[in-house]
């Protein structure tokens, strides 16, 4: 009888910790990619534009997400990024164009790699 109730114990167990990783999400389990992406508002022209200065407003932003790639990865490839008039091919430049010194150079983000 305890050999089961161990089995059952270990079960449940990974089940919770599996939903708990799974409810996370690339942001963090409090929130999503599409709302995280209004925090890259001052970034909407040099998302659009790769000639365009970035702000440095943008560039804090981008300091902040370029912690967790995965996020920031999420964030330029969410559907309020894309209604927003975002090109993932430019803004995926962003963090080089503000100098971060610590970006993620090589992740793959989709079909794009950070430069």
């Amino acid at each position: 009888m305890e050999g089961p109730i161990k089995f059952l114990c270990l079960v449940g167990f990974v089940v919770l910790v599996s939903i708990a990783v799974e409810g996370a999400g690339e942001c963090g389990k409090n929130t999503t990619p599409d709302n995280e992406a209004f925090k890259l508002a001052p970034c909407a022209t040099a998302a659009q534009d790769e000639n365009a200065s970035v702000s440095q407003s943008c560039c804090a932003q981008v300091k902040k997400f370029g912690q967790n790639p995965a996020c920031l990865c999420a964030v330029l490839l969410s559907n309020t990024a894309k209604m927003s008039g975002v090109n993932p091919q430019i803004a995926i430049t962003i963090p080089k164009r503000c100098n971060l010194a610590n970006r993620p150079v090589g992740y793959k983000c989709g079909p794009y790699t950070l430069p």
